[in-house]
């Protein structure tokens, strides 16, 4: 598979253990998850273990149930891997994502019941596009994968909301707009065109013509960059509550 055929930039070689890989989508699971730490941080104390689990009740719902359903979904990102497997790897990432925020409704807070619910609701409904596709939408991602991650992560710390956090939480929302108005021409470029055709003509003179390359590396260039910036941004707030 060449690089401009393969259905994202991190994806690999279609086959085997390769799928599971490129179906977690692990640079942008990766920056996701990096809103649950950054909003942990804001609180005057962090708690490794809370924020351990926190991470990891994302990481199952969202890195891999959110993912596989969107697989079943049409198979965006071409794998073989079968379809009761997908089912299977959705319903027990949701499974454990609830069971850890039980505890956490024990342990923090009866609220993080909310958190639950609201995190399950988004989960199925934006990636099976329930409800006529209401919640499969750019808004609703930037929310969903954006500012709920890093509110959760916060009253996960501390069982409350805060101004603080709504703010950061909104910041997240931003760049998950960001994110979404970069990946998607990307996306569309490299699932769904077939042929790129045309040209550039400077003010010079100087002709260029028009490539998938051209098309999609600018806005590919800073989504790489931004998937490293945005865990580094996070696990340096996590070190400043540490060292």
């Amino acid at each position: 598979m060449t690089e401009s055929a393969r259905p994202a930039f991190y994806a690999l070689r279609q086959g085997g253990w390769r799928d599971y890989w490129t179906l977690l989508h692990a640079p942008y699971t990766g920056w996701h998850l990096s809103y649950v730490a950054i909003g942990a941080t804001l609180a005057p104390t962090l708690s490794i273990p809370w924020l351990i689990e926190s991470l990891a009740a994302f990481l199952l719902a969202m890195g891999i149930s959110a993912h596989a359903l969107d697989e079943i979904q049409g198979r965006p990102l071409g794998t073989d891997i079968l379809e009761r497997t997908l089912w299977l790897l959705a319903a027990l990432g949701l499974a454990g994502a609830i069971v850890l925020g039980v505890h956490g409704m024990f342990a923090v807070s009866p609220w993080m019941g909310a958190f639950i619910l609201a995190g399950a609701l988004i989960v199925v409904a934006y990636n099976l596009e329930l409800f006529g596709g209401r919640f499969h939408s750019p808004a609703w991602f930037a929310i969903a994968w954006g500012g709920f991650p890093a509110l959760t992560g916060y009253f996960a710390q501390t069982g409350e909301v805060s101004v603080a956090a709504l703010l950061v939480a909104g910041g997240c929302v931003a760049v998950s707009v960001a994110q979404r108005r970069l990946s998607t021409p990307v996306r569309d470029m490299r699932r769904r065109t077939e042929i790129v055709h045309g040209e550039l003509v400077g003010r010079d003179g100087v002709t260029r013509r028009i490539t998938r390359a051209t098309l999609t590396e600018p806005a590919e260039g800073a989504l790489r960059v931004m998937s490293v910036a945005m865990p580094l941004l996070a696990v340096g707030l996590v070190a400043n509550h540490l060292l």
